[in-house]
């Protein structure tokens, strides 16, 4: 697989990317601004590194990590009373663990074939 080429990480790194800035409008987020901006660039930052080493299996499940730490996060965190961000937790955090799990297959294949050569 050619690098910065896997649709998942795409879509991982514009929700990752959403998710970080979400804190400029939604509103009532300022108990969630760390959970968000934290996370979110996480996810951007892996779903990066994915789409430039596509064969690294472990940043896909760096990004279930961050996608289910995310999901949680308005339950652990305490912000479930800010729907705004607590939507963009789930929403972001679903999207992310699903599609990055989606991608697990492709990236071990990819890593299957650097191996080889």
């Amino acid at each position: 697989m050619k690098a910065w080429s896997r649709w998942q990480d795409w879509v991982t790194l514009v929700a990752g990317l959403y998710a970080a800035l979400s804190p400029i409008w939604v509103v009532g987020a300022s108990g969630a601004t760390p959970a968000l901006i934290v996370l979110g660039a996480l996810i951007a930052i892996t779903s990066l590194v994915a789409l430039a080493n596509p064969g690294v299996v472990a940043t896909e499940w760096l990004n279930v990590l961050w996608g289910v730490l995310l999901f949680v996060a308005p339950w652990a965190v305490t912000y479930t009373e800010g729907q705004g961000a607590s939507w963009t937790s789930w929403v972001v955090g679903v999207v992310t663990v699903v599609l990055s799990l989606t991608a697990v297959p492709a990236s071990r294949a990819a890593h299957r074939q650097v191996i080889q050569h």
